[in-house]
């Protein structure tokens, strides 16, 4: 028996399995990045992960390796480990946590929705939750302080109920349905308060840009501003279906006489709902935009344009990355 051709050790593993630059590609990488299978792997496959991407690094290809093996191996790492600074991430924090603890707190706040106390907590629980996935998935570049993380987690929750509470009282007198709305644009606030705050320190020093080699050009805040207004996009697109489709089809179930009969099915069903939308809108929001963003040289802030040009006089687009 012959043992397979050893794997070649030049392919990039730092760079996703699939063109990043058309939206299928990028839809690919994010459906294995957030895919919620990865939580249940053990502390052991994780390691074992760990070491087949590290060894490949360093150039050593571990004999009998497949490029199937090879690729899972990069995604398992990097849904547990952090980009920057190799930590092992919370494990609510990680990405693969997004479609079921986003589905059980959507779920809940679609549900819970008719009683003030209700509203408080579970606009609360949401945006403790996201304050956690900032925190985690922060760009290992800008460390943000406690005292940031503190500012932005207060500013939010506040934003989400004030929100809330101030949308709840104006629907009174309004079709029911409309109700049904409000945690929507609660949490679509919140996400404009949530991720400028997190990421401040970037609108105010900037965020590095490159060009296409990866070599870097200096820090710019207008590029921070249109990396933070696109996660804020994706991060409202994210909750747009789940918020958006199970409302219509529970208040059509409930003018039937099946939720009267079942009233205990409200919440699971919400729940289910909300997961099936999830499960499909985390990744093809998350590739709306690609992770690797760019954008003329002219747009930059003066200064900048004046730094770059001095440097390289013909370079026209930087890159940067726009974090999740």
């Amino acid at each position: 028996q012959k043992m397979p051709p050893s794997l070649p050790a030049t392919i990039n593993i730092r760079e996703p399995r699939w063109d990043q630059s058309t939206f299928q590609g990028r839809a690919k990488h994010f459906f294995m990045v957030t895919d919620p299978r990865n939580l249940l792997l053990s502390g052991a496959t994780l390691e074992e992960a760990r070491r087949v991407v590290e060894e490949y690094r360093a150039g050593t290809v571990p004999p009998g390796l497949t490029e199937d093996q090879l690729w899972r191996a990069k995604y398992i790492y990097d849904s547990a480990f952090h980009p920057d600074t190799g930590e092992k991430m919370l494990l609510v924090g990680r990405m693969s946590a997004q479609v079921p603890m986003n589905m059980t707190i959507t779920g809940c706040m679609l549900t819970f929705y008719r009683t003030t106390p209700a509203v408080l907590f579970w606009q609360w629980v949401n945006q403790s939750f996201n304050a956690i996935v900032n925190y985690t998935n922060r760009s290992g570049d800008a460390p943000i302080t406690p005292s940031q993380l503190g500012t932005a987690y207060v500013s939010a929750t506040t934003g989400a109920v004030v929100t809330a509470l101030g949308l709840k009282s104006l629907t009174k007198h309004l079709p029911a349905i409309i109700g049904r709305y409000v945690p929507f644009a609660a949490v679509a606030a919140a996400n404009c308060i949530n991720i400028p705050l997190m990421r401040q320190r970037e609108l105010k020093l900037g965020i590095p840009v490159t060009d296409e080699n990866g070599n870097r050009l200096g820090e710019s805040t207008a590029a921070a501003q249109k990396a933070i207004f696109q996660v804020v996009v994706s991060r409202i697109g994210m909750a747009a279906p789940a918020m958006a489709i199970p409302p219509v089809i529970m208040n059509a179930l409930e003018k039937r006489a099946f939720l009267k009969r079942y009233p205990y099915l409200n919440a699971p069903l919400q729940v289910g709902l909300v997961g099936l939308c999830l499960v499909f809108a985390t990744p093809l929001c998350c590739a709306l935009f690609p992770q690797k963003s760019s954008m003329p040289v002219s747009r930059l802030e003066p200064e900048v344009q004046a730094r770059i040009h001095e440097k390289d006089p013909r370079l026209e687009t930087v890159y940067f990355n726009k974090g999740l």
